[in-house]
């Protein structure tokens, strides 16, 4: 007797902090696991966080993601659809190796910012990036290039 798999429709698609790659020059990117509840993973599978704001910090030899905002659902009676807003950190998991390196870029002045939130899978994984601030005018510049390049497709149409 073969089991019955449940087909989804569409893969989920990975929640991208948009907001990281305009504030941050991005290098080494680093995937690493997240330790969450049930109502977490609910909130994840469905695409409900917002990576925007969010950091990852190193506490007693741990990663752990802040300000990332979960919206998780509450199951009362009479308010069906009712969610609740968190921001609560939470635990990220990563091999040692992985930990000293970030460890010891932080102390150059590197910062940890999350990239993207994978849901595809068994597991949800989280990448995270050392990056480094970008003062206004670099930001201005990449706004510039980006008007250029939209313009030359334009076009080239």
């Amino acid at each position: 007797m073969a089991k019955n798999k449940k087909s989804s429709s569409k893969p989920a698609a990975p929640i991208v902090n948009r907001r990281a790659r305009f504030d941050y020059e991005l290098g080494d990117e680093i995937v690493a696991g997240l330790n969450l509840t049930g109502l977490e993973v609910r909130a994840a599978r469905d695409g409900h966080i917002q990576l925007k704001g969010a950091y990852v910090t190193i506490r007693n030899n741990e990663l752990w993601l802040n300000n990332a905002s979960f919206s998780l659902k509450i199951n009362e009676r009479g308010n069906p659809g009712a969610r609740s807003v968190d921001t609560s950190p939470r635990k990220l998991l990563v091999h040692s190796k992985q930990l000293a390196e970030l460890a010891s870029r932080k102390k150059e002045g590197m910062t940890i910012v999350p990239t993207k939130l994978l849901t595809q899978g068994k597991f949800i994984k989280i990448v995270i990036a050392l990056g480094k601030g970008k003062k206004r005018y670099d930001k201005r510049e990449t706004i510039k290039r980006r008007d250029i390049e939209r313009e030359h497709a334009r076009m080239m149409k």
